[in-house]
């Protein structure tokens, strides 16, 4: 499972998660700041990305939509990269189960 992390989180959490989520980037990093919510997403759907956020956005493209691609929805507030690592090494099982490609589950939320 790779992740596409969202501009609203640090492009240096991909270093940080490649052992646990290899494959994984950032909007920054892929030149797509710029884009609207709906253009990540479409990205992430033809590029086999579950998204990392914080934006609710992602959240209303889920429901609206359905998968893939599939939304992890962070509920920390604002915390250092190395926490938000830390946060997903700790459910880093629950993460591949959940969101597995078989699941119905479209979004997971973690605080």
């Amino acid at each position: 499972m790779k992740l596409l992390i969202d501009q609203n989180l640090s492009y240096r959490l991909v270093k940080q998660l490649q052992e646990l989520f290899p494959g994984s980037e950032q909007v920054r990093r892929l030149g797509l700041t710029d884009r609207r919510d709906s253009a990540i997403w479409e990205y992430a759907q033809q590029h086999g990305f579950v998204i990392l956020t914080q934006d609710e956005d992602f959240l209303d493209l889920s429901l609206l939509r359905g998968s893939p691609p599939k939304v992890i929805l962070l509920r920390t507030g604002n915390l250092p990269s190395a926490q938000v690592a830390d946060l997903l090494r700790t459910h880093q099982m629950m993460i591949y189960t959940t969101l597995a490609p078989e699941s119905e589950v479209h979004c997971l939320q973690l605080a």
